[in-house]
């Protein structure tokens, strides 16, 4: 008994880590690029025409399982893109972001953000397998892209920001299934 009161304790001690996913440890909190720790909303794999393409992360200060709520949070969130295929070009990746903001925003929104969107764009380079692609996003600041390590900049605005969420959690997402695992927050 007592051994079994021991090994409870200790297992109560060791921090929720991370899930695996494809091979790769998903963390369940983080600390964000503003100093708050984030919860892991959801992750899930990017498949296109058979392939997996990349891991995607969301982590928010109030995860919600509601994509609504999601983008009306306040406070700091990060998507994380860890790329499982070979190479990804950049003329790809950036037809990618150009298709999801069109799918999901107005043309009203599209003009406001176009100089920012071809800003964000610029920032991108071919990924390789491993590259991971985190874009952070702090009240006040913006929306900081980091490739691979490096710095890249920072988009302004959190309509900016809410018009990249909606590529994952718009009403045309790049995939309804990567939609679904990004809002699988339990409370």
């Amino acid at each position: 008994m007592r051994a079994l009161i021991i090994g409870c304790v200790l297992l109560m001690a060791l921090p929720v880590c991370a899930r695996e996913i494809e091979g790769v440890n998903v963390a369940e909190t983080l600390q964000g690029a503003g100093g708050k720790t984030l919860q892991l909303n959801g992750a899930g794999v990017r498949t296109k025409f058979f392939f997996n393409i990349y891991i995607a992360e969301l982590y928010m200060e109030h995860p919600s399982a509601v994509a609504r709520e999601v983008l009306a949070a306040d406070g700091e969130k990060r998507m994380v893109m860890h790329f499982l295929y070979s190479e990804v070009g950049k003329e790809k990746l950036v037809d990618g972001w150009n298709e999801g903001f069109e799918a999901n925003c107005t043309k009203t929104e599209l003009e406001n953000l176009r100089v920012r969107i071809n800003q964000f764009n610029s920032f991108f380079t071919d990924v390789k397998k491993n590259d991971i692609i985190v874009l952070d996003f702090v009240p006040g600041q913006g929306t900081a892209v980091t490739i691979a390590g490096k710095d890249k900049g920072r988009i302004k605005g959190r309509d900016f920001n809410d018009a990249l969420l909606k590529i994952w959690l718009g009403k045309e997402p790049v995939t309804s299934s990567l939609k679904e695992k990004l809002l699988d927050y339990r409370k």
